[in-house]
């Protein structure tokens, strides 16, 4: 997910994607450790897009209470 993309979203919206990102994430760690996954960099990209979206999140919330 783009930067661009994540800073159009609303709040809410955000709050919604983190959770999918999340449990996602948590489905990506548990199928390695039984399985093994076709592509192990997903867990990477997901880890970078719940970083992404933690930051806008608290760059807005820094600016509210401004």
């Amino acid at each position: 997910m783009k930067n661009n993309k994540i800073k159009e979203m609303s709040s809410p919206e955000l709050e919604k994607e983190l959770g999918e990102l999340k449990s996602e994430l948590f489905k990506l760690r548990f199928s390695l450790a039984t399985n093994g996954l076709d592509n192990p960099m997903k867990i990477k990209e997901v880890k970078k897009d719940i970083a992404r979206i933690n930051t806008i999140l608290t760059q807005r919330k820094l600016e509210e209470s401004k």
